[in-house]
């Protein structure tokens, strides 16, 4: 793997994760994530609009005059959004049901214009869709991992409500974690709840990076080569 793709990779999953770093597109992360169900059908569906934004932006980047770029990329993403709608409402309308309003509001997701504008209008398809696919994998993960400690701590369970998503052949996917006399923690599955975790989340990867960024400030002392000097100074 070339350079330019680790840091398309590296910078979409960690170093510029929409969610930990830019802090884009979290009114639908913090109101949805209360299951990873609901989080990993909200993050497959940002994913989508994502990449099939990025790659049409590539594509007429060349053709739109700067003063009708933002409405031409806001129809873009628009029309991306629609297709997922009528998707979930096809395949998996229970799901869209409970996203509710949130699936239409991809279209504001700042994240997905700001990617278009900022990085697809400046590079190739290739280029702009493997952004896409890294910038909305980290949102996705981010999304599932915090609907994830919220359904264990709400709830004491993981993947429940999995025929939503994957139909009628899911219904045995739910997984007890905690015992069933368990009560719940309430505010977990509300969004106030989400906003905490999510601030715990942000402050686990800012120790990560510090914790880093001092082993390689280490390593660079400890490896320094040492200048012997030999003879008078005068």
């Amino acid at each position: 793997m070339s350079t330019q793709w680790r840091d398309l990779a590296w910078n979409g999953l960690w170093n510029n994760n929409p969610a930990l770093v830019q802090l884009l597109g979290l009114c639908p992360l913090l109101a949805v994530s209360g299951t990873v169900i609901n989080a990993l059908g909200l993050g497959l569906a940002t994913l989508f609009v994502l990449i099939g934004s990025n790659v049409s932006v590539s594509l007429i980047r060349h053709q739109v005059a700067d003063h009708l770029r933002l409405p031409a990329f806001v129809m873009i993403i628009a029309a991306f959004t629609t297709c997922v709608e009528l998707l979930m409402q096809a395949y998996a309308y229970s799901l869209y049901q409970v996203l509710g309003l949130f699936i239409p509001l991809i279209v504001t997701n700042c994240a997905i214009l700001g990617r278009a504008d900022g990085f697809a209008r400046k590079n190739t398809p290739w280029v702009a869709a493997y952004d896409g696919l890294m910038m909305g994998l980290g949102f996705l993960v981010v999304l599932v991992v915090l609907g994830g400690i919220r359904e264990v701590l709400g709830l004491g369970t993981l993947l429940d409500g999995a025929h939503l998503l994957f139909g009628e052949q899911a219904q045995g996917w739910k997984i007890r974690v905690l015992p069933e006399a368990y009560p719940g923690i309430l505010i977990a599955i509300l969004p106030p709840g989400a906003f905490i975790l999510l601030g715990f989340l942000i402050a686990g990867k800012q120790a990560l990076d510090l914790r880093q960024k001092r082993a390689a400030q280490q390593q660079v002392i400890a490896g320094a080569k040492r200048v012997r000097v030999t003879g008078d100074i005068s």
